[in-house]
Parts: C-alpha cells; sequence; structure tokens
C-alpha cells in the first residue's frame, strides 16, 4: 500500500520558507520519497502503517497551506505512467517495492 502526499504551501516570506523546508524534511525522515515537488509517497505494509505515518504527518503540519493524502494499493501505483517530454530527461520513475517475507 502507499501513502501519498500532495501540498501546496506558501512561501511568499522567510518564516512560510522555514515551515515548508521543516515539512518537507519531516517527510523525508518519515520514508516518504519525492515523487515530485509537492508530492511525495511511501509504502507502508498495511493499513496500520498508513495510520502511524498520518498521525505523524498531522504533528508536522505548518501553519498554512493545503496538504492531502492519497492511499492507493500497489496495483494502483503500479499502473502510474510517467510522462516526460524531450526537454525534461531528470525525472526518474518510482522505485518499485521491494517484498520482504
Amino acid at each position: 500500500m502507499w501513502l501519498m502526499v500532495f501540498f501546496d504551501l506558501p512561501v511568499g516570506t522567510k518564516n512560510e520558507r522555514r515551515h515548508a523546508t521543516r515539512f518537507r524534511n519531516a517527510l523525508k525522515k518519515d520514508g516518504f520519497l519525492m515523487l515530485q515537488f509537492s508530492v511525495y509517497a511511501r509504502v507502508c505494509r498495511a493499513q496500520e502503517g498508513v495510520d502511524k505515518h498520518l498521525k505523524r504527518l498531522r504533528t508536522s503540519l505548518p501553519p498554512a497551506g493545503s496538504v492531502r493524502t492519497l492511499q492507493v494499493t500497489d496495483k494502483q501505483f503500479e499502473r502510474m505512467k510517467l510522462l516526460v517530454s524531450d526537454s525534461k530527461k531528470t525525472e526518474q520513475k518510482a522505485p518499485e517495492q521491494m517484498v520482504l517475507l
């Protein structure tokens, strides 16, 4: 299961930039991978893992802006298509999930 986080945070002032940076760093520290500048995702084993990371996410929310989450299955995430124009070759497909038994 994948937990995706989408956000749009204000960065007009130094204080707003600081809050946005802290939020992004909290996502990275919690194991989220950046898919795009304001789209992060991480693998969770089950619903309990999703709930745990949502709880952590709530504690690091900035005072302003918009944050949304989306929970998708591995199969749904696998069906994501990466569409990149010829002029932008820096994008890479997200890493595939490792299966631990």
